[in-house]
């Protein structure tokens, strides 16, 4: 019966660990159970990451749109108010890409949900 070493498999895991981490400071880089540990690490924050994303995106969205219907005289609750009584069915982040880059077509959802108020 012989013994079974693994050494091989223990190496190309090992590098597979460092691979990962190649451009990362100091231990990190350099020690295979220190980067199994940011590895995690990254991964944890990579999926905050996206999660918080979304959450940025949807406030900036909401600043522009803001900003936009404060110069037309209304506030942006009072907006979002007049756009469901005048059933007006348009998303944040269009909202606030006609409010950067198409005015006229913003002012006039504006003045639509203006008047349903």
């Amino acid at each position: 019966m012989t013994r079974v070493k693994r050494g091989v498999a223990t190496k190309k895991r090992h590098n597979k660990f460092k691979k990962m981490v190649k451009g990362y400071s100091k231990v990190a880089s350099s020690r295979v159970k220190w980067a199994k540990n940011f590895i995690a690490k990254a991964g944890q924050n990579s999926y905050k990451g996206r999660k918080l994303k979304k959450r940025q995106f949807r406030s900036l969205w909401i600043t522009r749109i803001n900003a936009g219907c404060r110069a037309e005289g209304v506030s942006y609750s009072r907006l979002v108010n007049g756009m469901l009584k005048a059933k007006i069915a348009v998303d944040r982040k269009m909202l606030a890409e006609l409010a950067v880059n198409n005015p006229e077509v913003f002012k006039a959802v504006v003045a639509k949900a203006k008047a349903a108020l």
